[in-house]
């Protein structure tokens, strides 16, 4: 090893060291979730282009003479095609809402918004590297393998940023047909979501809406005299009988979420809603899930 190479680790590991000094709680409890996904040591394999053999399947039309491994078929009356496993890496690009709306929390002792979203991306970007996938933040980080790159989308998370009061999905880093997540209360102007939803269908992209939402957004648990304010104060509205606004905002929200589901289905990706008094790896199995089907 070069005296120059030495030096190079040296500042590496120095970085890395400063890096997991000031990360340990969000980085830690990410693997610690993504420790509870029991993926077995093959949890994204699919057929497809490769080297290793994966398994037998039975021929079927549309496969090819050359496509048929003669030497199993000899051992039975049917034709089999051996197929090998896919060994082609994905880009997964992942947008967390830095919006001032994702700040939001119904409870003292429970975290915001943002905190789940980061969660999720974070312990998402651990299944996903470690299945040898490509992983980068929209905007932030482009897609990279590897631990290194699990420091470095960590690092960007922990990050503040100028927010709007609510966000728009970017795109900004998303590889041609590639995989997309976006996170997000969607609470937003419709139009930059289905805006953001169309660059990303533009190349090729598929991938999942994941919604975020704080227990009080979605039973409204509110009656009488109540001021509403939004996160960053650009919107305020105050009532003397919240209560009578309970049935509005439902059935507003009921809307919206049938609205977001459309626009994800239009262009071939997958919309849930998640709550952030629910425990995480649900939503954690469905995004791993709804990716992996997606491919």
């Amino acid at each position: 090893m070069t005296v120059a190479a030495s030096s190079l680790n040296g500042d590496l590991r120095s970085r890395a060291e400063a890096l997991g000094q000031t990360l340990p709680p969000l980085l830690a409890e990410a693997e610690m979730l993504a420790s509870t996904v029991m993926l077995g040591e093959h949890g994204r394999r699919r057929a497809g282009l490769g080297d290793e053999f994966w398994q037998y399947r039975a021929a079927g039309a549309g496969d090819s003479a050359r496509m048929i491994d003669w030497r199993r078929s000899a051992r039975s009356d049917a034709h089999f095609v051996r197929e090998r496993e896919w060994q082609a890496a994905q880009s997964v690009t992942i947008w967390v809402d830095p919006a001032k709306s994702m700040s939001f929390t119904g409870d003292k002792g429970r975290a915001p918004k943002s905190d789940r979203a980061k969660l999720l991306a974070l312990a998402l970007a651990v299944l996903l590297l470690r299945g040898g996938e490509r992983v980068g933040l929209a905007g932030l980080a482009h897609p990279r393998a590897g631990r290194a790159q699990l420091l470095r989308l960590a690092s960007r998370l922990a990050g503040e940023a100028e927010a709007e009061e609510y966000g728009a999905p970017e795109t900004e880093g998303m590889v041609s047909h590639g995989r997309g997540v976006f996170l997000s209360d969607f609470l937003g102007d419709l139009a930059g979501i289905e805006a953001g939803l169309a660059r990303a269908a533009d190349r090729g992209v598929k991938g999942v809406l994941i919604q975020i939402l704080d227990p009080a957004e979605e039973e409204f648990p509110f009656d009488g005299r109540t001021i509403f304010e939004s996160m960053g104060g650009g919107l305020r509205h105050e009532t003397q009988q919240a209560g009578e606004l309970r049935s509005r905002y439902l059935t507003r929200l009921a809307e919206r979420k049938d609205r977001l589901a459309g626009l994800a289905r239009a262009v071939g990706w997958h919309f849930t809603t998640h709550h952030t008094g629910h425990p995480a790896q649900a939503a954690l199995l469905w995004a791993y899930a709804a990716l992996e089907g997606g491919r």
